[in-house]
């Protein structure tokens, strides 16, 4: 049911409900429509797209007169009377979808079973996008088995088509081509694939090859920098701009970029597609012979790019590194230009990757960031393992070294990501954990100080704490019962609520016991306070460190480096020098990825010479 604020209550047909579902599905205090920046940019293109379903005799013609409340209600009661699962239908759920993975989530290939990455296909809904996604909000159909292509041996079986009245629309028989299906969506008018995982054979081999040939670079970056340095002095506009766009793409690890219809796709830039507005000379404005600019512009994926570059700074001209040149040449591009006119006018995309392959067979801007990411790893690593102190340190402030080594290459690539309500959440109850702790500790310091004394009057005692704990289990116990019994939707959403209540009577039982956990339940010896003094002390430096390490990376992605340029063998050699546990720094889904690389001996190192050996 869509309500007409200023008009009567209006049953639409169920095509047309899907259709409003989409857009009451979504959060409105959310990153689209709680964002004052995006949201006029949703509805916009969710209610033109509306209105075309809904026909132009339609009454409903305004936004600002419909109420999606209903059906969030709706869909809210649907979210609750899900979570009266029982554990038996929830086992029953994971045996069909194990069923569906059986069935669908593996292929022969060359007579090796390989395991299939997305064979689920994309539902309708409302497209969301990244930043400010121009088609944000705009409806994203269902895909017909019509508009997919499937690609198979001569020899193989089709599978059947399981919907009803419906039929393949290709099938292909392509030894050339990864591809297992493909079909196109209507949004951005791309083609999508569905391929093999990523832990498959194939995949490894194409990551091998990816690093192996960025580990060429070794060799040829001197050769290629002395290349492009000679080109920044240049008297050619042209040869100028290519040595330019050269040193950024080395040094500042940016995408090549190019041309895009921002009415299609958002202004997304890179080296190539930089413009005047990007770039702002002397941002504090301190004069004199300051070589700062800040650039700020939305990278891949809609995030924001915004750093000061100090190209007079030794790091980017010791070894004759011409930052300085760099930036000077930055002001000769940028003079008597208009805000919208681009820095490397006369530079195109497809001359900058021609260059680049000139240089050396398969070099690309991504080459550049993938040698750039594995050196920068691989060097941040050794400073740390050549301190005195790196052999007294445990393994978990080793992984904390390891995770600010993996920073540096996040802020280098400029991996950025968005800080959600939930670790805010997190960082907030750390926090409040860790000054519970120190408020333990000196409580622990004042009864050690009184029993130094012989004095044991006053001594706080731990509080019978089995009732609070006991009567939360009850409830437990009981809710599920409910949901075990339930069957009507009233019964069910009874059961959720009664077990939310008796959840968050378990977290405060818990929070309870953690309150005078320092405690005990007579009086103390002074050894046994000493002990825990020592205890608690251990416990607040890992929390101290742990909240540290969650502070620090909440806005930078560390993931995207370590499984997209980062060479795995770099981090197992680490691991396998220094004694940690290779789960530390890979999740099982990277272990299962990056099974090629476990392998490597501990003195491994990211160089030439493993791509002309032609192994591990």
């Amino acid at each position: 049911m869509l309500t007409n604020k200023h008009a009567k209550t209006k049953n639409i047909p169920s095509f047309l409900l899907s259709s409003a579902t989409f857009f009451a599905a979504m959060d409105p205090d959310g990153m689209h429509l709680g964002n004052p920046k995006t949201a006029p940019i949703f509805i916009k293109n969710f209610f033109a797209d509306f209105r075309k379903i809904l026909g132009t005799k339609h009454v409903i013609k305004d936004y600002k007169k419909c109420d999606f409340e209903p059906i969030r209600v709706h869909l809210n009661e649907q979210k609750i009377i899900k979570k009266a699962i029982t554990d038996e239908e929830r086992k029953m759920n994971k045996d069909q979808r194990n069923e569906a993975m059986f069935k669908f989530g593996y292929a022969i290939v060359d007579g090796h079973i390989e395991k299939v990455g997305n064979y689920n296909m994309e539902p309708p809904g409302a497209f969301r996008g990244r930043g400010e996604h121009p088609k944000m909000g705009k409806l994203k159909q269902r895909v017909a088995p019509e508009q997919v292509q499937l690609n198979m041996s001569e020899c193989s079986r089709v599978p059947p088509c399981i919907v009803p009245g419906h039929a393949w629309g290709d099938v292909r028989h392509d030894p050339q081509v990864q591809w297992l299906s493909q079909w196109k969506e209507n949004i951005n008018n791309q083609v999508k694939y569905m391929q093999l995982a990523a832990q498959s054979s194939f995949k490894g081999k194409s990551d091998r090859s990816k690093y192996n040939k960025a580990a060429l670079l070794c060799e040829n970056i001197d050769k290629i920098r002395d290349s492009y340095k000679k080109k920044l002095k240049s008297k050619s506009l042209e040869t100028k701009q290519l040595g330019t766009a050269m040193w950024v793409i080395d040094r500042l690890a940016l995408r090549v970029g190019g041309e895009k219809d921002t009415d299609e796709e958002a202004d997304t830039v890179g080296c190539c597609s930089l413009r005047v507005e990007h770039l702002h000379f002397d941002p504090n404005g301190e004069g004199g012979d300051n070589c700062e600019i800040e650039l700020e512009f939305l990278g891949k994926d809609s995030m924001l790019f915004k750093q000061t570059i100090d190209f007079g700074a030794a790091m980017y001209n010791d070894d004759n590194g011409m930052g300085t040149t760099v930036y000077q040449n930055f002001k000769t591009f940028c003079k008597k230009k208009k805000p919208s006119q681009d820095v490397f006018d006369s530079l195109t995309p497809t001359a900058l990757n021609a260059h680049l392959k000139e240089i050396m067979e398969g070099l690309t801007a991504k080459v550049f960031r993938t040698y750039n990411a594995s050196k920068t790893l691989q060097d941040e690593l050794r400073k740390t393992e050549d301190l005195v102190s790196w052999k007294r340190l445990s393994a978990a402030e080793k992984v904390v070294e390891y995770n600010n080594a993996n920073r540096e290459v996040a802020i280098l690539c400029n991996h950025q990501r968005s800080v959600s309500k939930a670790q805010e959440t997190q960082l907030e109850n750390i926090g409040a954990k860790l000054a519970k702790l120190k408020e333990q500790k000196k409580v622990l310091k004042a009864i050690l100080k009184r029993l130094n004394k012989g004095e044991t009057k006053g001594i706080p005692i731990k509080k019978n704490e089995k009732k609070m704990v006991e009567a939360a289990n009850n409830a437990v116990a009981k809710a599920k019962k409910m949901k075990e019994k339930a069957k009507t939707n009233e019964e069910k959403i009874e059961a959720t609520e009664a077990d939310q209540a008796a959840k968050q009577q378990k977290r405060d039982a818990a929070d309870y016991k953690f309150t005078q956990a320092h405690l005990w339940e007579k009086v103390p010896t002074a050894d046994q306070v000493i002990k825990r003094i020592t205890a608690w002390t251990a416990k607040i430096s890992k929390m101290e460190m742990d909240l540290k390490h969650k502070d620090d990376n909440k806005e930078v992605s560390l993931g995207t480096s370590k499984i997209n340029y980062m060479d795995p063998r770099i981090s197992v050699a680490w691991c396998k020098r220094n004694e940690v546990p290779i789960e530390k720094i890979f999740s099982k889904t990277l272990r299962d990825k990056f099974n090629w690389a476990m392998a490597v001996p501990p003195d491994w190192e990211f160089n030439a010479e493993i791509e002309k050996q032609g192994h591990l």
